[in-house]
């Protein structure tokens, strides 16, 4: 598989320092001769005695980063069964993964109708399907590797928190950023003494005007009533990386935001339904979904394109025809945010302040610490650390993917924690999570309502 050797290639190189050794050794994790490291290759982690055996529910893009985890490392994860209503990926998941034909669902219902005939479930369905599952798949004694959010639903996530401390079983809840080389250094220096007291944070995740406009405006998240708020959509990783980073409580939320540019009083003079349908402004507009899909073939992955390369084009042309990747992001029925603030109050008066931005011509998150003593500015592939006391600048850098590196740590860490049944060996464990979801919920709640609102567990 390229795609896994090429994203291996990465991992192996993740954690390439700049200027280290003007770091202190005792600021990085080392090894027995006292080197600096990041991460060990995943090969280097001991696999299970056997295999931990997974159904994956929800083929799409985030199922087959977990599953992909799987056919690079099938000593320590074996994919045996999926659920997944879109035919082409159903076909290709089962494939890939030598799935039998038994262990193949249409629904995530028909995985629960059999007995349990694996240790865990991979639940990757969309948002507003992830507590039925969840549920099931734990009151059946399966364990539970949980794509973000929770859920849409304040309730649901106490729900699923209940069950699975009522159960036993072990859920971890895809916060991948905790995971990546990057966040773990920047939390290791903020609590060793390396910039003083913490006093605050500003973090920014720019969405990118394009992937806005796919995901948010055109795409499966389009419409907050029916998926879920964007702050929990797409920001529920930052949310937690705060909560995680500062490790206190948070007391209050206030936020800010509203939908402004992608309606229909900004539509342009002579545009049309669909980019296709004679738009006077298509050549022009940055959001046409004929440059992006067809032109540039930008992310096509949402239409399971033919094996053969040759048919790709005129199947996109169908898909822009007839779905909503071809229609005007100025007439949808969208109503997701497209910039949204959120003022944090943690314990010991740490504030941090949280903006999600889509009018961006880059993406990759940025976040400023700023301590007692000393700073820290990074952009998720540097950052430079810089002492009050003595002038120093030192600097940190990695080569890495969006998620920093996290997406299979994550999983690693998942299956090492099933196979031996020890919870406490996850970094996002169900009871972890559910503050950064709170948050979310409060943070929606005060944008909509104008007022501060409290969090409490």
């Amino acid at each position: 598989m390229s795609s896994s050797l090429s994203r291996r290639d990465v991992l192996k190189k993740l954690g390439a320092f700049t200027g280290v050794a003007a770091l202190p050794l005792s600021a990085w994790a080392t090894n027995d001769a006292g080197e600096p490291i990041i991460l060990p290759d995943l090969k280097a982690t001991p696999p299970p005695a056997k295999p931990v055996t997974a159904i994956t529910c929800g083929a799409g893009n985030r199922g087959n980063v977990y599953g992909n985890f799987a056919a690079e490392y099938p000593d320590m994860l074996d994919i045996v069964g999926v659920a997944e209503p879109i035919a082409i990926r159903n076909e290709r998941y089962a494939t890939k993964h030598n799935i039998k034909a038994e262990n193949r669902f249409q629904t995530w219902e028909d995985v629960f109708k059999r007995p349990k005939f694996a240790d865990a479930v991979i639940i990757s369905t969309p948002d507003n399907l992830h507590y039925g599952p969840c549920m099931k798949a734990l009151e059946m004694g399966y364990d539970v590797l949980l794509e973000k959010p929770i859920s849409p639903s304040e309730k649901e996530c106490r729900d699923i928190l209940a069950l699975a401390k009522k159960t036993g079983r072990i859920v971890a809840v895809c916060h991948v950023l905790r995971y990546a080389p990057y966040f773990v250094r920047l939390k290791e220096l903020m609590h060793n003494g390396s910039i003083g007291n913490i006093i605050s944070i500003q973090h920014l995740e720019p969405i990118e005007h394009i992937h806005m406009s796919h995901s948010y405006v055109r795409g499966n998240w389009h419409n907050s009533k029916q998926t879920t708020p964007i702050i929990l959509a797409k920001s529920c990783h930052d949310l937690d990386i705060l909560r995680w980073l500062v490790d206190k409580p948070v007391q209050n939320i206030h936020a800010f935001g509203s939908l402004d540019w992608f309606t229909s009083k900004n539509a342009p003079q002579g545009s049309t339904a669909r980019c296709m349908d004679g738009c006077a402004v298509e050549s022009t507009c940055p959001y046409s979904a004929m440059k992006i899909y067809y032109h540039e073939r930008k992310r096509t992955y949402v239409f399971d394109l033919p094996e053969d390369r040759s048919k790709q084009g005129d199947y996109i042309l169908e898909q822009l025809r007839t779905t909503n990747y071809g229609r005007c992001v100025y007439k949808m029925e969208n109503d997701q945010p497209d910039h949204y603030i959120t003022n944090i109050l943690f314990e010991n008066n740490i504030t941090a302040s949280f903006s999600m931005e889509a009018f961006t011509s880059y993406e990759g998150r940025r976040t400023r610490v700023m301590g007692s003593h000393g700073d820290i500015v990074g952009d998720m592939n540097e950052f430079k650390i810089t002492d009050f006391r003595t002038g120093e600048v030192r600097t940190w850098s990695q080569k890495s993917d969006g998620h920093g590196g996290g997406d299979w740590r994550l999983v690693a860490n998942w299956v090492d924690a099933v196979s031996k049944r020890d919870a406490s060996l996850l970094t996002s464990t169900i009871d972890a999570s559910i503050e950064s979801h709170l948050m979310g919920f409060a943070a929606e709640k005060s944008r909509t309502n104008k007022t501060v609102e409290a969090v409490a567990l």
